[in-house]
């Protein structure tokens, strides 16, 4: 497979995972609703299903997936940071 993420919304702060990813590797994208691609360099692993940031954000930054906000992060992210529990809360409890 040519892409390890899936973006649920082109313009979405994080995707999301389709295997596991090893830190250091230079990832592909793909935008599911464009076909839009982004290139990320992951920062730690992140495993089948979770999320990589696409971009930086600052504590307290909401997060979007699926071109709504899902929750706001809790500690500044970097590009390519494995986006979870410990840096993002969200915004349904």
């Amino acid at each position: 497979m040519d892409h390890q993420f899936l973006i649920h919304h082109e313009g979405d702060d994080v995707a999301v995972a389709i295997e596991d990813v090893p830190s250091g590797r230079e990832a592909v994208a793909v935008a599911m609703d464009t076909g839009g691609r982004v290139t990320v360099t992951t920062r730690g692993e992140v495993p089948l299903g979770h999320k990589v940031a696409l971009k930086d954000l600052k504590d307290g930054d909401d997060v979007h997936k699926y071109g709504v906000a899902v929750g706001h992060v809790t500690a500044d992210v970097s590009t390519g940071d494995y986006i979870h529990t410990h840096n993002m809360r969200s915004s349904r409890w």
